[in-house]
């Protein structure tokens, strides 16, 4: 199928769309075609028209934890926007287009407890469920019910209980199977002070301030923090004990030690503020940010013999 027939299949569909402009890093050259999808059934006929156009698609969210290939992507974005969202007595159901802090925000006026920890990350709703976003201990799979998909293969819309979803470390079933698009969640929380629910959520918000390098372009942690899965590990590094009684060790305290804040490449840097973000310091291109962590592994791996995990995933490789 040619370029008019796909437009003909998808009203709305954009060309050579900059993915820069739609991802917090701020680097990525063009999508060949880029589609707004601002409903289930926008999301369901663009898919429909990719996979009768025989294009590569993916599924784009807040555009956080996303690095793209400086020569763009040869296929189909399809940015998720779908906006609605209700609460009902304890339950949240929101769309997945929707900014994860439009959900925060919800929960708070509505009184209910449990998402006080993601106050200030940004991203999507969909995004934080795919990812199993997590922060100071709670995980976003700790608040789901039940998340409903559109799974591209058989193109029907199911629900999938919490159960089903294999939440992990930053992991999920939607992460590991593609062909499941979410599509919008049901969030079990608590009743909670109003007034208690927005101090901790000023908390976060200020903590994220102070430690994360918010006004500067990232993908956020570019790592993820790494499990203890050998207690061993703090004989034969000693500096290392203060984790020693807690699930996991911080990887930007790892890449602080292996002397690497502050490290720059072409204008990637580790940020001075917090290791495990790697920043765009103006015009930085994804080979730039490729070539830090792939420093980033080296030398930390060398140290403490830990091989890091990368979170950000990655478009037009």
């Amino acid at each position: 199928m040619d370029k008019t027939n796909l437009k003909d299949s998808l009203p709305g569909v954009k060309e050579n769309v900059l993915m820069s402009l739609h991802t917090t890093f701020k680097i990525g050259g063009p999508a060949r075609y880029f589609f707004s999808a601002e409903s289930e059934k926008d999301i369901k006929n663009s898919v429909k028209a990719a996979i009768k156009s025989r294009l590569p698609f993916f599924i784009l969210g807040g555009g956080s934890n996303l690095l793209v290939a400086d020569e763009g992507y040869n296929g189909l974005v399809i940015k998720i926007q779908n906006p609605k969202i209700k609460c009902q007595k304890s339950k949240i159901y929101a769309d997945a287009g929707l900014p994860l802090s439009s959900v925060v925000d919800s929960a708070w006026k509505n009184s209910l407890t449990g998402l006080e920890w993601a106050a200030g990350i940004p991203g999507t709703f969909g995004g934080a469920i795919y990812g199993n976003v997590s922060a100071f201990g709670p995980r976003m799979a700790d608040a789901i019910e039940s998340v409903k998909v559109l799974d591209t293969e058989s193109l029907k819309i199911k629900k999938i209980a919490v159960e089903d979803c294999k939440f992990e470390n930053k992991e999920s079933i939607f992460k590991k199977n593609k062909n499941l698009i979410i599509l919008s969640a049901v969030l079990d929380l608590k009743r909670g002070d109003k007034k208690e629910i927005k101090e901790q959520m000023g908390k976060h918000i200020d903590y994220r301030k102070d430690r994360h390098p918010i006004n500067m372009p990232s993908a956020g942690c570019l790592f993820k923090n790494c499990e203890i899965e050998d207690k061993a590990i703090f004989k034969k590094y000693p500096e290392l004990a203060l984790f020693e009684n807690k699930d996991m060790i911080p990887t930007s305290y790892l890449i602080d030690k292996a002397g690497l804040k502050g490290k720059i490449i072409g204008k990637a840097q580790v940020s001075e503020k917090h290791a495990n973000f790697i920043v765009n310091l103006g015009g930085a291109k994804a080979k730039d940010i490729l070539e830090l962590a792939k420093l980033v592994k080296e030398k930390v791996y060398d140290k403490f013999r830990i091989k890091l995990e990368e979170e950000v995933q990655k478009l037009g490789f």
